[in-house]
């Protein structure tokens, strides 16, 4: 039939064309040399975005979509729906080659002088014009697909000409059930609805296969006008009605592709919709607090070069592919997280709170949870108008989607201690946490240089806890312990180290490497600090984030995924020994709020900015690593000093974090943390010499010798000779490498000497004799005779300060 199409279509256009002016004797050329082939394109088609429940069933999130079409098969189309569309458009569409030679001819005449074009259009021929559009449609410069649509839908022979040639290709190559298949998944349905499937779920709330013999009328009326006929625009009902009833059913009828019966009821039927809104946007999935997750994962797309050669084509990909994007998102680990935020962080506040959750699987990457305290919305319109809405992911870096990051406070001296473990110091070193000024040029940093000037710290809450261990210092977050650590250390070793573990700044700059930066001024997203504590959780192993578990094509087929790239951070002893420190803060440390107290071990860590303006607490079991900031977006409100629905708002991410973890550790549970290294939690213990009484320099030299840090503690009130060693703290035994602070006699004390039963002459010659002024001593009692001493205050062998205190002895007579 498509052989003898062509022949007649060119035996047909001379006349026809000869008509519009164009010569005879070119006709025929110009039919016979237009293209015959056209191959249908895979169709734009929406994208699926899934979450995980806990049956493993997948649950919608989301569908994003430019043409809201679902690709259908045969036998998932009514057959209400085929006949009403051949008996409408093409009754011998089964008959013809792919031209209707008699209905073309009749129409060449009244389309003669090209004030229109339309008529004579079989089946054949509107699917290769739907076909043309979805292929200019596809293009991604803006002018050429502008040039592309135009030509595919002017009204000119030539075009109508170019149709019939590729009709007749077309139907050589394929069936005609899968023309009819393919022009019912390709048509528009008005706005963004195309093809049969979601035409009949979007008006009328059913699929293809349950479509009524009234409905199927409704809908392929609609395809001769899309936009002007569309039921969901109440306006356009009685003009869809009435082609539906004065055009498609009494052509099924006369067709006889339905009964009387069939026609009467149906035209009884009034044209009623039953608009379902399509799930589209991320902002759907706001219900479960997922808007932020699925945004996320469409900027994975966007950003991987799997998907497309750049950006715009990644998303136009996305966009019109068909993915079925399965996620790493646990549904029931979303609702617990929602749950916690929704309890104590509210939408809107006095000032721009923010609050961010997200949850890292140890050992595979995979993002289990994302939420924060606001609903997503990309609309600017909904954005500037209510403040519980925001286009912005708190929990990613600024490339995904996310802000800028946040800085992280005391969090970031976690890579500080591995550093400090990787260059075989211990838990159990000593360092001074008392507050000072430390001269940066002692900070080693082997990339830039280093830096001058001085550096004023002091502790959160301003203590001075003195001499402290390192399991001590992590547990109380000590300031000042970490510096010290930091400047037996190399700064740059100290970056390098962060970035093992996976951390960047959010904005994409290089992290910084100063020593303000070992307390967390870097900016960074809570995403990238959850996967760095999973890396500690999961013996040094870090995993790179993903949120992405497959993804199927259009077809059914599977397309590679950006995959989860794993590399040892640390050595598992060093990750070891820092999950026993970091055990110590969740255990009566810092973090101890946060401990859901449940039976399963725990890790963590706290983190405050300067003007507490960022709280945080990141934190790990063996299964799942989660951080939780609360702070400010924009401004620097104190949220310590706040008070947050009735809490102290530094209080609140321990609240949200202990009630998330408590649900999520009834589902994954926990392990014990491997047993550490002895010699990194404890060090090797060496006796410390005594230094008491020896010089400045020759305590320095022992100590040195011996294997320790000297560290100079100041001049004190001692006994001992001025500008001689008092003592040093700590005394006995410390690990090797610890800092023993010494401390350096004025020599103003003095040694109360035991006078009691002497006569005051006596006592008095005593006492002088032990360098204390006899102006200091007061006697009270008899002095004469056969008097005695019988106590002093202070007693003896306590110091008196030389020159000044009183020493009031007491006499009786014997």
């Amino acid at each position: 039939m498509s052989a003898i199409a062509g022949i007649l279509v060119t035996a047909m256009v001379t006349p026809a064309l000869a008509v519009t002016g164009i010569a005879a004797n070119n006709s025929i050329g110009m039919f016979e040399n237009l293209p015959s082939y056209i191959k249908p394109d895979a169709l734009a088609e929406k994208t699926n975005i899934y979450a995980t429940q806990s049956d493993g069933t997948p649950v919608l999130l989301a569908s994003v979509f430019e043409q809201n079409r679902e690709e259908v098969g045969w036998d998932q189309i009514s057959p209400f729906v085929k006949d009403a569309v051949i008996a409408t458009e093409d009754p011998r569409f089964y008959s013809h080659g792919g031209v209707d030679i008699a209905s073309t001819l009749r129409a060449a005449a009244g389309n003669a002088l090209e004030t229109s074009a339309s008529g004579a259009s079989t089946i054949s021929m509107q699917y290769v014009r739907n076909i043309l559009v979805q292929k200019a449609e596809s293009i991604q410069d803006e002018a050429e697909r502008d040039a592309a649509y135009k030509e595919a839908t002017r009204t000119s022979v030539d075009r109508k000409l170019k149709e019939m040639k590729l009709a007749i290709g077309l139907e050589k190559e394929f069936s005609k059930d899968d023309i009819l298949l393919g022009y019912l998944n390709i048509a528009p349905f008005g706005g963004r609805v195309y093809g049969i499937q979601s035409a009949a779920q979007y008006y009328f709330g059913v699929n293809a296969s349950d479509l009524t013999v009234a409905q199927a009328a409704s809908l392929i009326a609609t395809v001769n006008e899309p936009n002007g006929l569309r039921i969901d625009e109440p306006e356009n009902i009685p003009d869809n009605q009435a082609r539906r009833d004065k055009d498609v059913l009494p052509s099924m009828l006369k067709e006889h592709k339905i009964t009387q019966a069939q026609y009467d009821e149906a035209i009884a039927t009034p044209v009623t919709a039953n608009i379902v809104q399509p799930s589209t946007g991320c902002q759907t999935a706001n219900p479960i607090g997922a808007g932020f997750f699925c945004d996320y994962v469409t900027h994975v797309v966007k950003n991987d070069p799997a998907f497309g050669a750049d950006e715009d084509t990644r998303w136009t990909n996305f966009k019109t592919g068909g993915y079925q994007i399965y996620t790493t998102l646990d549904l029931d680990l979303q609702n617990a997280a929602k749950s916690a935020m929704d309890t104590y962080v509210p939408y809107t506040y006095d000032f721009d709170l923010g609050g961010s959750l997200v949850t890292v699987e140890p050992g595979t990457g995979r993002i289990l949870s994302m939420v924060q305290n606001k609903d997503f919305s990309d609309d600017p319109e909904v954005t500037a108008t209510n403040l519980g809405a925001s286009a912005i992911n708190y929990s990613t870096d600024y490339a995904y989607g996310g802000s800028t990051g946040f800085q992280v406070g005391s969090t970031y001296k976690i890579f500080t201690l591995a550093e400090w473990l990787k260059t075989g110091h211990s838990l159990g070193d000593v360092l001074n946490g008392n507050a000072g000024t430390l001269n940066l040029s002692q900070f080693k940093d082997s990339c830039t240089g280093g830096n001058g000037g001085t550096y004023s710290v002091k502790n959160d809450g301003g203590s001075n806890p003195g001499n402290v261990t390192v399991m001590q210092a992590t547990r109380d977050s000590v300031n000042l312990a970490f510096l010290r650590m930091a400047q037996k250390l190399d700064q740059c070793e100290i970056r390098k180290t962060a970035e093992a573990f996976g951390v960047h700044r959010a904005d994409g700059d290089p992290l910084g490497e100063n020593p303000a930066d070992v307390l967390g001024t870097n900016e960074i997203a809570p995403l990238t600090m959850a996967a760095a504590f999973a890396a500690v959780a999961h013996q040094g192993l870090y995993c790179s984030p993903i949120a992405i578990s497959k993804i199927l094509d259009s077809t059914g087929n599977e397309l590679p995924v950006p995959q989860s790239t794993c590399s040892q951070a640390v050595d598992p002893n060093i990750a070891a020994a820092m999950a026993v420190a970091l055990q110590g803060v969740v255990n009566g440390g810092t973090g101890s709020q946060s401990n859901p107290n449940d039976g399963i071990p725990h890790l963590g860590k706290t983190g405050t900015t300067d003007s507490e303006k960022d709280t945080w607490f990141v934190g790990a079991s063996t299964k799942l690593a989660t951080a939780v900031w609360i702070g400010n977006v924009v401004g620097t409100v104190s949220i310590r000093n706040t008070s947050i629905a009735g809490e102290s708002g530094g209080n609140v991410r321990h609240d949200v974090w202990k009630q998330y973890m408590t649900d999520a550790d009834g589902k994954y549970g926990g392990d014990a943390f491997p047993v550490a290294d002895r010699t990194l939690v404890n060090g090797v213990q060496v006796q410390i010499p005594n230094v008491a009484g020896m010089s400045v320099d020759a305590a320095k030299a022992a100590l040195t010798t011996a294997g320790f840090d000297y560290q100079d503690g100041g001049v004190i009130d001692s006994t001992q000779t001025a500008g001689t060693v008092d003592s040093s703290s700590p005394a006995g035994t410390a690990s090797k490498g610890s800092t023993i602070t010494v401390f350096t006699s004025n020599g103003q004390l003095r040694t109360v000497p035991n006078v009691v039963g002497m006569s005051p002459d006596d006592a008095k010659k005593a006492i002088t004799g032990a360098g204390i002024e006899a102006g200091q001593i007061a006697f009270e009692g008899p002095s004469g005779g056969n008097a005695k001493v019988t106590a002093t205050n202070p007693g003896a062998g306590n110091p008196i300060r030389f020159g000044s205190d009183k020493l009031r002895v007491t006499t009786k007579a014997g």
